[in-house]
């Protein structure tokens, strides 16, 4: 597995392979691999001839006080996962290589921004969006693939896109689970067994929520205040927000209808964890 440090050598790589006709997928990443990355990587490596996968933790998208400094690395444990799932290298650049010491320049957003992570990590898609757009500047991919747990960030990058004018086809892909409906992330690390075991209320809210609406539920508000309430059942649990939302817009909804994203965020001890669901309601009510 190639590992490419510097945006020189990785940008004369695609460009040979831009040459010889091939199309480039990209997978944008933070690292400490999972089985939900690994579905990203097949799911490129499957409708492109070659995948680049980013392994970068970006500082941008940290505020104070977060887990910079703790999130996990591990360089060759992510080329093995990346190997056997098909990418073709993985861009791991130092900090310095992506920005410059006096970098000014970033990719903000409106209103898509404001709510759900946004209200409580104010500069959080800011760095998202700068980093993403600087990957896609130096890799050029044909496409890009981004998983449906981070559901507000892949709202935020297909605007961009949009707004932005890139050439590029942003391809989301389901949630990866555990065995017991736990969202993979690489922050599950930091549970220790009773918290590992206190987060699946997380997903169990959120069937709840699922099961109201598909028993005809139109009322968010209804919905909002019996999701709150399982949480607050688990005692290791603290709820940052729950959210029902238009899943393009991300607008608050009163009666549902069309695509709504059912997006929260808790904290078991000391560790922030989202999930989200999508549910299609087939006619007005």
């Amino acid at each position: 597995m190639q590992i490419i440090k510097t945006i020189d050598e990785l940008r004369s790589i695609v460009k040979g392979w831009k040459k010889e006709g091939l199309s480039v997928g990209l997978v944008p990443t933070m690292g400490y691999l999972h089985d939900g990355h690994r579905s990203l990587i097949v799911r490129a490596a499957s409708e492109n001839d070659r995948v680049v996968v980013s392994d970068f933790v970006n500082p941008t998208q940290f505020g104070v006080n977060e887990d910079l400094d703790s999130y996990p690395r591990d360089i060759d444990r992510d080329a093995a996962v990346c190997e056997a799932a098909g990418a073709d290298l993985i861009f791991h650049p130092e900090l310095e290589e992506m920005y410059f010491k006096d970098s000014c320049t970033f990719v903000d957003m409106d209103k898509l921004t404001k709510g759900l992570c946004g209200k409580t990590r104010p500069t959080h898609f800011r760095g998202v969006c700068t980093v993403v757009s600087k990957l896609f500047l130096i890799v050029a991919p044909d496409r890009a693939y981004f998983g449906q747990k981070d559901a507000q960030q892949l709202a935020v990058i297909r605007r961009m896109v949009r707004d932005l004018n890139f050439d590029i086809e942003i391809v989301g892909c389901p949630i990866v689970r555990e065995e017991d409906g736990l969202a993979m992330s690489s922050r599950n690390t930091y549970l220790n067994k009773e918290e590992r075991k206190a987060a699946l209320i997380l997903h169990e809210s959120l069937m709840l929520g699922k099961e109201m609406m598909e028993q005809g539920e139109r009322d968010a508000a209804k919905i909002q205040s019996a999701i709150v309430h399982k949480i607050e059942t688990e005692p290791l649990a603290r709820i940052d927000y729950v959210e029902l939302v238009e899943a393009e817009n991300l607008e608050n909804v009163a009666v549902m209808e069309g695509r709504i994203l059912t997006a929260i965020a808790v904290y078991i001890g000391k560790t922030r964890l989202i999930d989200n669901t999508i549910y299609q309601f087939s006619q007005p009510g």
